[in-house]
């Protein structure tokens, strides 16, 4: 029983040379950045924000996405950390290892394989949806007709081979080498941020600030904030979706030039124009219409037809077509990646470890994975692939900030295993030191974290069920906001280790 808890918790070492790889550093900070400004951006921009406008709210999206671009860029500091540090393809597989061990290292690695596998099949879908509703559902019309069609519930109504055909064009030139991958995503990247930037200047030629200003007058609310702070705030968690793939940078990192640099800048810089992306195309929509006129599923084209710009719908179309194909080229590009993390650890086959001596990528892994990708693509639609990608994406996030905490108060070791400086002990001017202190450093920290997680939960699951409005539920709140807190202190209460590393996240310093 000994062997096999210390084999699933084992932790992979952090002491082996972070530089060392068998791939090819090539990346500059460009390339990566644009590789994450394209997997984050998408397509989501023309098809959510529509969405959110109309159902929840209204013009204060402009906040809502700047919430949820803040807490996204919390997140996504804490993979830049990790990725400065351990600059390896694995990204929160490789961070979980190192953290908190081999078992939660596999779920989470199976976690981002099938979320990059189904995240790519749905883009595809998508892409080959928008495409065929220009040329007025001819594709869709035409293999109803020649070709048969599925009547399971769990399958599309039928096989998508544009959505086929657009991963296995993607997955060869990720095949190509990672060069000649971000080089593709860098120019469809660029073309979408140029159709953004007309989108912004030619909407802002249209605005009305009377949308912005006064109450409505049917529901007395204010036209800013129609739905009010519930909207406002769950338009921020829809939001928040649309700032999936900052996670790809740190994929990047064992093939960066200089990852203790490029990493980090590359993940703020990528946030940032990310975030004012979304908040500028959704301030133009909204002071283009009233945000009950805005189409949910077209909003930028049906907002210039309005204002009697109909061609504008074609330019609008490139760009989420760009948008498309950059996301999809971003989870095509992790895809592989990951596998090869996994293989290299032995927790899947050795095979799919094996780099090409010509391109030097896991070739194995992206034939073998990217022909699965396109079969999903080709047989399911994208509501069944989604309903599977939230929480496994949440759980990666969750896991990796997590660890970057234990990692912090985790005592640093010689290369012959002997423990160095205060790293995870109590502070000595604690009371109770013998009662508070545990024989292995660092060891309360990590069950702080994880209360704390618990206790964090709690009180979400109360205020999201609805359940805080009663005495039940304002007790209960409160017993898990004090676990939390009380952990939070005890984390506090230990010392940090003094290991040099080339970023940090956060303001809090040892120094207490």
């Amino acid at each position: 029983m000994g062997l096999l808890k210390e084999r699933l918790f084992r932790l992979k070492s952090a002491n082996a040379d972070p530089l060392e790889t068998r791939l090819r550093r090539c990346l500059t900070t460009t390339d990566i950045t644009l590789l994450g400004v394209g997997h984050m951006i998408g397509a989501g921009i023309y098809v959510l924000t529509g969405s959110v406008v109309r159902n929840s709210t209204g013009p204060s999206i402009v906040v809502s996405f700047t919430l949820a671009g803040i807490a996204s860029l919390l997140s996504a500091l804490c993979y830049a950390e990790f990725g400065a540090r351990f600059p390896k393809a694995g990204s929160a597989y490789t961070y979980a290892y190192i953290g908190v061990g081999e078992l939660w290292a596999f779920i989470i690695g199976w976690n981002i394989i099938l979320e990059h596998m189904l995240g790519a099949a749905a883009v595809a879908r998508s892409w080959s949806g928008y495409l065929d509703s220009l040329l007025g559902n001819a594709m869709r019309n035409s293999t109803f007709i020649n070709m048969a069609h599925f009547d399971a519930s769990f399958f599309a109504d039928y096989p998508d081979l544009i959505a086929f055909a657009v991963v296995v064009a993607v997955a060869i030139f990720v095949a190509l080498g990672s060069k000649t991958s971000t080089n593709f995503n860098s120019i469809f990247t660029l073309i979408n941020m140029i159709v953004i930037v007309f989108v912004v200047c030619y909407g802002f030629t249209f605005a009305d600030f009377s949308l912005w200003s006064g109450r409505d007058e049917e529901t007395g609310q204010p036209k800013f904030m129609p739905f009010g702070l519930n909207g406002l705030l769950a338009g921020a968690a829809s939001c928040f979706f649309a700032y999936i793939g900052f996670d790809g940078l740190a994929t990047a990192g064992e093939e960066a030039s200089d990852p203790s640099r490029a990493i980090p800048l590359a993940t703020f810089v990528s946030m940032s124009i990310v975030t004012a992306a979304y908040i500028l195309m959704s301030a133009a929509l909204t002071l283009m219409v009233p945000f009950r006129e805005v189409n949910p599923t077209a909003a930028f084209s049906d907002a210039f037809a309005s204002r009697g710009a109909e061609w504008a719908k074609y330019v609008v179309a490139v760009g989420a077509l760009s948008g498309m194909t950059t996301s999809l080229v971003g989870s095509m590009f992790a895809l592989p990646r990951c596998v090869y993390a996994m293989a290299e650890d032995g927790l899947l086959f050795k095979t799919f470890a094996q780099i090409s001596d010509n391109t030097q990528v896991p070739l194995n892994a992206v034939v073998v994975f990217g022909a699965a990708t396109s079969i999903i693509a080709l047989l399911f639609d994208i509501e069944t692939l989604v309903e599977f990608l939230s929480i496994g994406t949440l759980l990666a996030y969750t896991i990796v900030s997590a660890c970057v905490i234990v990692l912090r108060y985790r005592p640093t070791s010689s290369e012959g295993g002997i423990t160095e400086g205060n790293g995870g002990r109590i502070r000595n001017w604690v009371p109770g030191q013998s009662w508070l202190s545990v024989p292995c450093p660092g060891a309360m920290v990590t069950w702080s974290v994880f209360l704390m997680i618990i206790g964090d939960s709690g009180v979400s699951v109360i205020f999201a069920t609805g359940y805080a409005r009663t005495m039940a539920g304002a007790i209960g709140s409160a017993l898990f906001a004090l676990v939390s807190l009380a952990s939070f202190v005890m984390i506090c209460l230990h010392h940090q280790n003094k290991a040099p590393v080339s970023f940090k996240v956060g303001v809090f310093d040892d120094h207490w």
